[in-house]
């Protein structure tokens, strides 16, 4: 039977423990939080040996994210879905990756973010999870 891992931590306006930075650090050297392009880029050719997390990463933007790109987020092929819990400018990001670590995961999936800056050009995280089992 395999034992269920789960990572998560609220981020907020106050500061994290040095642990606590370190446990969200990516082997890149970034805060799983701000996300990693490198660990998004990574997890398109990871070893399938690895394992597969679950990953959620709820946001806040300055500015409302169109309907369109919502609905299209998951048709960029990394089984990711973007959705808007019923808060105005909040939104849930969530996805598999291939990683070592939850820290790696969650790096990679907010670095999707990162990458198509043109969905969302400036976000906050607030709250990141990933479980694998």
């Amino acid at each position: 039977m395999r034992r269920r891992v789960t990572e998560s931590a609220i981020l907020n306006k106050h500061p994290q423990s040095p642990a606590d930075i370190l446990q969200w650090t990516c082997p890149h050297g970034h805060h799983a939080g701000q996300g990693c392009v490198d660990c998004y880029l990574a997890a398109a050719d990871a070893d399938p040996t690895l394992p597969l997390w679950e990953v959620a990463a709820w946001f806040t933007t300055t500015r409302p994210v169109p309907i369109r790109a919502l609905q299209d987020v998951h048709r960029h092929g990394r089984r990711f879905t973007l959705d808007q819990p019923s808060t105005p400018l909040v939104y849930l990001l969530s996805g598999h990756a291939r990683a070592t670590s939850g820290a790696e995961a969650v790096a990679g999936v907010v670095g999707f973010l990162l990458q198509n800056a043109h969905i969302v050009d400036e976000f906050t995280v607030t709250e990141i999870r990933a479980v694998h089992s």
